[in-house]
């Protein structure tokens, strides 16, 4: 997607949807979904916290940025917002290829070891349901991740490990991170299906980590995700498999 894209859809349809929130009385609470983008690279012996002042380092996590300005400049309803990492399980296509890698007894190995937040969906949807319900959620932002910090490497590990397949690994040095990236945008763009890579994940592939701290959440409402990577992986693979996705 080109910059004015992102801003097109996360900004401007943002703002549509505020200003039609406004003649809509019915509407009391907004939840706004927002990402991790938006905080800016962190590790986990510095995790990104709500209070952090926000430094993307992508046009995406910008964009988001300014999405959620319009939210709290222009919404006259109590909101939340939530800034989820990457978020997989059943019907993401985001994730998919590297099942679809295993699957084919393939183990891509990044030599980076990029610490990273996740978040299994049906966590997240909780967390949204929790927030919605929840008085003390209004006017506040939460980051929705589970607490266990992984690695690329790791989530390829487990999914060959939960899939029962042997797999040869496969070396994915730092310098072929562009032209992978490129070669998936191009793949993105002829088939109109959104990919895991992309120019715009580049900057972000290349940064230390991606770690959030999701403790405010669980002190303010009480909610915590609790699938582990393992659960999540095994549920996902389960529900590619009976759509005949693998």
């Amino acid at each position: 997607m080109r910059a004015s894209g992102f801003y097109e859809v996360n900004r401007l349809g943002t703002r549509n949807l505020v200003e039609a929130i406004r003649v809509q009385p019915a509407v009391e609470r907004l939840i706004h979904i927002s990402s991790l983008a938006v905080s800016g690279p962190a590790t986990p012996a510095n995790p990104a916290q709500e209070s952090d002042t926000p430094r993307p380092i992508s046009i995406y996590g910008r964009s988001k940025l300014a999405a959620e300005t319009e939210v709290r400049t222009h919404s006259h309803i109590p909101t939340t917002i939530i800034r989820p990492p990457a978020v997989y399980g059943p019907r993401d296509q985001g994730f998919l290829p590297l099942f679809k890698a295993v699957n084919r007894h393939l183990l891509p190995r990044p030599s980076s070891r990029q610490a990273l937040s996740l978040v299994y969906a049906r966590d997240l949807a909780q967390a949204v349901a929790a927030c919605l319900t929840n008085p003390a959620a209004e006017g506040r932002t939460y980051f929705v991740s589970s607490p266990e910090i992984v690695t690329a490497r790791a989530i390829g590990e487990v999914i060959a490990s939960q899939s029962g397949r042997w797999t040869l690994p496969c070396p994915l040095p730092s310098w072929a991170l562009w032209p992978v990236c490129l070669a998936q945008e191009i793949a993105a763009r002829m088939t109109g299906k959104p990919r895991l890579l992309n120019l715009q994940k580049f900057a972000e592939l290349r940064a230390p980590g991606w770690v959030c701290d999701p403790s405010l959440l669980k002190a303010a409402i009480g909610f915590e995700c609790s699938t582990t990577l393992k659960q999540g992986v095994a549920e996902t693979l389960n529900w590619y498999r009976e759509q005949r996705w693998l």
